[in-house]
């Protein structure tokens, strides 16, 4: 038995590319390889990989991914994230998962769904999708609209995509096909790429099989960063919103994962709802900790310590009123501009998690929700409404973060997996 470590990963990368090459030859000359000859192909392949790999290891225009908010269905549009830039300047945003084929077949209303805001860098789209022409093509319609990286998602449960859709979560289970759509999504930007998935799908949940898929899909793409959510999904039926919770959270798997592959970046994603979990993760040795409806629900909380406790930046004095009064100049604009012109409840709907657990908040979501039919504006939805909140929280700054040290990620450590190994047949058989 070999373990799977840097030498191994090395050792194999040439002969892997050269399959995955060769293999889609016809798909790589319809996306400006026409006139290379293998020996370039590869060439060009490998430097993409290290400059792949460099962009991942070394920020150059943004901070570090150490936090970012993970990509939701329906929750991180335009409206939630110009929000959560308003609140953390360094937070990594997610668009939410675009299936390749909409941004295909959408090609004429392209803005409805890449668009956004120049204040909104840094910020990931996350593509889906089981057709490698359409991924190519969604890759390239994509790259104007300046995503600061391109991520793949095998993480989503959803019947609709899992089942019916054959994508998200159910492709850990063809890690073949993955590394090839990684590769032409590389081939066709030149922005970092990552991939997130979860730790297993149904009865494929060892360890050993999730690092299989880790070093087949690395080794044969120039994928080095993952973003790992800490659980199984289980496609027998039941909702996406259980399987965030029903399938257990495993740790070990995530940080083993750090150990056996040193030359690759993960992110840790499930379970993490505050920031000195975040650090907790962190000082475990996470590369980077993803953040999901916590943010969404308690953003100030959550997000207006982000900068400060997490990126070391000085403690911000902005206070929730200063918060609405930007995001008002910004939802009006919306409605004043854009066509066709969005509901003012849709942009309203990040706003409901922002005076999470303080006095007056339910009163105040029962108002707006009063107001939402009658009001033409932002500006008079909280004029309306804001009288509900106590001066006290809307002019008073972001504190300092409560700090503990949970031990949950001290105790995974503890209980990790034997280290993944592969035997010599098993490597030749991945080329």
């Amino acid at each position: 038995m070999i373990n799977c470590t840097r030498h191994i990963l090395s050792t194999s990368l040439t002969s892997v590319h050269s399959v995955v090459l060769k293999n889609h030859g016809r798909l790589f000359s319809n996306l400006n390889y026409t006139n290379l000859t293998k020996s370039r192909k590869l060439h060009r392949y490998n430097q993409k990989c290290q400059i792949h790999k460099e962009s991942t290891m070394v920020a150059t225009r943004y901070p570090p991914s150490w936090f970012s908010i993970a990509p939701m269905m329906d929750l991180t549009d335009n409206h939630y994230r110009t929000l959560a830039r308003i609140i953390s300047k360094k937070v990594w945003l997610y668009s939410e998962m675009i299936a390749a084929e909409t941004i295909v077949f959408q090609k004429g209303n392209l803005d409805r769904f890449l668009a956004f805001g120049p204040e909104q860098h840094p910020i990931v789209l996350q593509i889906g999708g089981n057709s490698l022409e359409n991924i190519a093509k969604a890759t390239q319609l994509a790259n104007p609209y300046g995503y600061d990286e391109i991520n793949f998602n095998c993480g989503c449960p959803s019947p609709k995509v899992a089942g019916k859709g054959c994508f998200g979560v159910r492709l850990m289970l063809d890690p073949k096909f993955v590394a090839d759509a990684m590769t032409v999504i590389a081939a066709n930007t030149n922005v970092p790429v990552s991939v997130k998935c979860r730790i297993g799908v149904d009865d494929h949940d060892s360890y050993n099989e999730l690092c299989d898929f880790i070093y087949k899909v690395s080794s044969q793409s120039p994928t080095r960063h993952f973003i790992i959510h800490s659980r199984k999904a289980l496609l027998n039926g039941i909702s996406p919103r259980e399987n965030r919770s029903i399938p257990p959270l495993k740790y070990e798997f995530f940080y083993a994962l750090l150990r056996d592959f040193p030359d690759l970046l993960f992110t840790i994603n499930g379970g993490i709802n505050t920031i000195d979990e975040v650090n907790a993760a962190l000082r475990e040795g996470a590369h980077g900790v993803m953040v999901g409806r916590a943010a969404y629900h308690n953003p100030w909380n959550v997000l207006g310590h982000v900068d400060s406790a997490i990126y070391g930046a000085p403690l911000s004095n902005i206070t929730r009123r200063q918060v609405l009064e930007k995001f008002q100049v910004y939802g009006d604009s919306v409605l004043e501009h854009h066509e066709p012109k969005p509901n003012l409840r849709e942009i309203t709907k990040p706003l409901l998690g922002f005076f999470h657990s303080c006095p007056g908040n339910s009163l105040w979501k029962r108002k707006v929700d009063a107001a939402l039919h009658t009001c033409p504006t932002i500006k008079s939805l909280l004029e309306e409404t804001l009288d509900a909140i106590p001066d006290a929280v809307l002019d008073s700054p972001i504190t300092e973060a409560p700090i503990s040290f949970p031990d949950v990620f001290s105790a995974a450590k503890k209980v990790l997996p034997p280290p993944y190994s592969v035997t010599e047949e098993e490597l030749f058989s991945y080329a």
